[in-house]
């Protein structure tokens, strides 16, 4: 049995409930990755962001769930800065299917269970 991929979920908390959906779907499914989750809303403590960097530095990759509320959320930012920093993969899923928000610099696709596969084997 191959070893399953640590994956940490960075989101805006007001996409909580879709992030919900992506915990769901990889306990209802043969999901061939693990679930790290971070969400505080308190993004500016230190310790939370020390927290998050040691969380990120063992997973294998990061999707970020994109919205419009991506664009004014300061901890999914950082979490993405983070992740860049620690040179770690990343996809962008639209968390909504009449939301395309793009963020600059992340490859973000539609939210289905063969593009969460594809990035998560390919890690």
């Amino acid at each position: 049995m191959t070893r399953k991929k640590v994956i940490f979920i960075a989101f805006a908390i007001e996409d909580e409930r879709s992030r919900d959906f992506l915990k769901g779907q990889s306990l209802n499914t043969n999901s061939p990755f693990e679930y790290i989750d971070m969400s505080v809303k308190e993004a500016y403590v230190s310790e939370w962001k020390e927290k998050v960097r040691a969380r990120i530095k063992r997973s294998d990759g990061v999707i970020v769930l994109v919205s419009k509320n991506s664009l004014s959320s300061s901890g999914q930012k950082w979490e993405i800065q983070c992740a860049r920093e620690e040179g770690k993969r990343i996809l962008g899923i639209y968390a909504y299917k009449d939301d395309r928000t793009n963020i600059v610099g992340v490859n973000t696709k539609v939210w289905t269970w063969e593009n969460i596969r594809v990035f998560i084997d390919s890690l």
